[in-house]
């Protein structure tokens, strides 16, 4: 449409008629496009020289040409097929499973030694965050939600955001897929889509390839789930396999003998009903509410044995038995007190920890990811696989590949659907236009020859197809064709002049060469500018994140050494204190002074974060540009950073960084540690004392209250 009418008008007012070759162009541009212009016209010879040569061998070029395209699909196979594109989002979730009904406090000991074979694997300076996230969330409606596949106390999620200018992430996650199940051989380890693209295109799945088995019969299908899991375990390029919902989860088996408790005057509602009530309260089968009248709220009345009493068999098997049945027979109105192991027997067991359904059917999941191959080529043996076992399926069992497969192959039926019509549609519209049906046809001749360039061009690139190179070839269908016109609009109207279709046909393709290089070029260029890596790819690297700062003062420090004496034991003790208060806050800098007892304060903490730190030299009798000099610093770099500094110069940094003025430090006042939030506008920087290691003697006086000490 602006083809057609905005460049029309801005033609008729800008152009204008005039003599070319009488001024001489002067400066720098115009010596520029003149050197241009030469280059380019010997490149425009020799391409005339070229198409002359190939024009007149026609019948040797022509069916040339026609098998190299055709040949060009040969290598549509070994191009391999992707949804979308790989991408490097600088971030990626690491998924824990412990072994079932491992304790939450367990898991997190699993999870300290799994973050540090992964900070072991990721070097230091190149972590920015890691990111622990346990256990089932409390709410029963934050569970409906959860797309990770955690299922208990026993899972988790590892998020590890990685720094600018960081190395490959798929190598990172290549190196910990094969040297985690190693080191922890009893957990299970799988790694999360960590952006928001990739999430969408599982559709709620924690994997993109689930192999589900649905029957009515869910040890049969965990049968059949382990035979496809070791033959899947064959397949090149599959990854992080598992079955979703394991079958081993720890359970105690209470069976009651009504012999015994008829013969006591119980029944097994008794028995269960007070086990009941022991373990998970009375609510559960009583429920009682109280009512306060003074604010008109009920209150849930619960009673329930606490769990730290609760915590061996013997205290099990110690559970009292109550009468609790109502309208119980006269015979057990009289009934002896007893306890549980008198009456039932207790014996460990297992069942599925999760059940999940497929419509009413019950279901059994393989998860599996895709590593160094295309989704394709891994989707085609898979479905071979399920295809040979389907013949040996129990009865009412069935099979199905579900996940990104499915999808993807909707998305490049519909794609290749549209770029035939496409071409479809171009050629009719030509028709049209043209009012013939030979020109046309020879219009969307060039079109071949572009799906053959786009195959070469992927192969010598080694990319996959994909959902956005399908919408790149149907665009350059529209850009091909635009060329074809140029040229073939241009033949005929030569033809009409002189009569000599092959002197048309190069005069064509001479004259026309500029515009369609112009147009190809433009739209190479702009299709590279879309496709450039942007300077940070993370979605989580872009989002503002709060700079910690941990401003501490040294240790003690000895009565010996002089102007720059070291830390006395008390000290030493003090750095040993705050290297564990500072363990789990994932310290990224530390900055000290010059002074030893400054550096030896930090030592701990830099070796347990493997830091070297930042020696920033100050005056004692000027602090104000060491203040300064640390102040930019911490603004700009951001990060968790802890500063180890004097008595003169923490309240001055802190003042300096926008924090609050905090009270006076003394000589001997030691082990507060001020914890500064810089959360960025709008959000005033927020001040948090707190303090580490053993208290002082004086700890919590004044200077002026207490007795004056040396310095």
């Amino acid at each position: 449409l602006l083809s057609r009418t905005l460049v029309p008008t801005l033609a008729m007012y800008l152009l204008r008629a005039r003599e070319h070759g009488t001024v001489a162009a002067k400066g720098i541009f115009a010596r520029f496009q003149q050197g241009f212009e030469r280059v380019f016209e010997r490149v425009r010879e020799r391409y005339h020289l070229l198409l002359q040569g190939l024009v007149f061998r026609r019948r040797i070029f022509i069916p040339t040409f026609l098998g190299l395209c055709l040949a060009a699909f040969v290598l549509v196979p070994f191009l391999g097929e992707d949804f979308f594109p790989q991408t490097d989002s600088g971030q990626f979730i690491l998924h824990v499973r412990s072994p079932s009904g491992m304790r939450i406090e367990e898991t997190a000991r699993l999870f300290d030694l799994v973050e540090g074979e992964i900070r072991n694997e990721i070097p230091a300076a190149q972590i920015d965050n890691i990111l622990d996230n346990i256990g089932l969330p409390y709410s029963a409606l934050n569970t409906q939600h959860l797309t990770n596949g955690t299922l208990g106390a026993g899972d988790g999620d590892i998020l590890v955001t990685l720094r600018p200018n960081h190395g490959p992430t798929a190598d990172y996650v290549r190196a910990l897929r094969r040297n985690l199940p190693r080191m922890f051989p009893a957990a299970t380890f799988y790694t999360l889509p960590a952006d928001i693209t990739t999430q969408i295109l599982n559709f709620g799945l924690p994997a993109p390839i689930d192999v589900q088995i649905e029957g009515n019969d869910a040890y049969a299908s965990k049968a059949q789930a382990d035979k496809l899991l070791a033959e899947l375990r064959d397949v090149p390029g599959l990854t992080d396999l598992r079955i979703q919902q394991p079958f081993d989860y720890p359970t105690l088996q209470v069976d009651v003998d009504r012999t015994k408790a008829a013969q006591g005057g119980y029944t097994e509602q008794d028995v269960s009903t007070s086990v009941l009530n022991t373990l998970s309260g009375s609510f559960q089968v009583t429920p009682m509410f109280f009512l306060n009248w003074n604010n008109m709220v009920n209150y849930n009345v619960v009673a329930q044995t606490p769990q730290y009493k609760m915590d061996t068999m013997q205290n099990l098997e110690n559970i009292p038995i109550n009468r609790a049945t109502r309208n119980a027979p006269v015979a057990s109105a009289s009934a002896n007190p007893e306890i549980l192991s008198d009456l039932a027997d207790v014996g460990r067991g297992h069942e599925m920890e999760v059940v999940n359904h497929y419509n009413i059917r019950r279901v059994v999941d393989v998860y599996a990811n895709v590593q160094d191959r295309d989704m394709g080529g891994v989707s085609r043996q898979i479905t071979k696989i399920l295809d040979a076992n389907a013949k040996s399926l129990p009865r009412g069992t069935f099979i199905t590949l579900k996940g990104q497969v499915n999808t993807m192959r909707s998305s490049y039926a519909d794609l290749l659907g549209g770029l035939l019509f496409s071409i479809v549609l171009v050629y009719l519209l030509i028709v049209v236009n043209f009012q013939s049906w030979t020109d046309p046809f020879i219009i969307i001749t060039a079109l071949p020859a572009a799906l053959a360039g786009i195959v070469l061009f992927l192969f010598l690139t080694r990319t996959t197809l994909s959902v956005p190179a399908l919408m790149g070839a149907i665009m350059c269908m529209g850009v091909a064709t635009a060329n074809s016109i140029l040229v073939v609009s241009f033949a005929k109207i030569r033809l009409d002049e002189h009569g000599n279709a092959v002197r048309a046909a190069v005069e064509a393709g001479f004259t026309r060469f500029r515009p369609v290089i112009m147009t190809a070029l433009a739209m190479v260029a702009s299709a590279t500018s879309c496709t450039a890596p942007a300077r940070d790819s993370s979605p989580a690297q872009s989002m503002s994140r709060p700079t910690v700062i941990f401003l501490v003062r040294h240790g003690e420090k000895s009565s010996q050494g002089g102007e720059d004496p070291s830390l006395s034991d008390a000290g030493r003790a003090r750095a040993e204190a705050l290297s564990d208060a500072l363990r789990d806050a994932h310290v990224t800098r530390v900055i000290t002074t010059q002074w030893h007892r400054t550096q030896e304060t930090a030592a701990p903490v830099a070796q347990l974060q493997h830091l070297r730190p930042i020696v920033v030299p100050v005056d004692l009798n000027n602090v104000s540009s060491y203040i300064g000099a640390v102040a930019d610093s911490l603004r700009h770099d951001g990060g968790v950073t802890l500063v180890v500094g004097h008595q003169n110069t923490l309240a001055g940094l802190i003042t300096a960084l926008g924090g609050p003025a905090i009270p006076e430090i003394c000589a001997d006042d030691y082990g507060d540690l001020y914890v500064l939030v810089l959360a960025g506008p709008p959000s005033p920087p927020s001040l948090i004392p707190a303090t580490f290691g053993a208290p002082h003697p004086t700890h919590g006086t004044t200077c002026r209250t207490r007795p004056v000490t040396a310095p």
